[in-house]
């Protein structure tokens, strides 16, 4: 998708998103965005979150319930020692 959109940088350098653009990439208030700086140009990614990774994210391994669980407790047990 190609997509050109003027903004005007606002006070204290701040930039709006445009609606189209913030549906386009399914982000919202709240989300979060890493910015690059490539040569003289400004780029903004969407950073997904933990959730929004297990649900839609490329799947590269496979666990039990039961696995999950014993590790929980285990890394649970770890943090109380200190």
């Amino acid at each position: 998708m190609l997509l050109f959109v003027e903004v005007r940088v606002g006070r204290r350098g701040t930039v709006k998103i445009p609606r189209s653009v913030a549906e386009a990439l399914g982000i919202g208030e709240g989300s979060r965005l890493l910015l690059e700086l490539e040569g003289g140009r400004i780029v903004l990614r969407p950073v997904p979150d933990a959730v929004e990774l297990a649900i839609k994210g490329e799947k590269i391994a496979r666990v039990t319930l039961e696995e999950l669980e014993s590790t929980s407790c285990e890394e649970q047990e770890r943090y109380l020692k200190g």
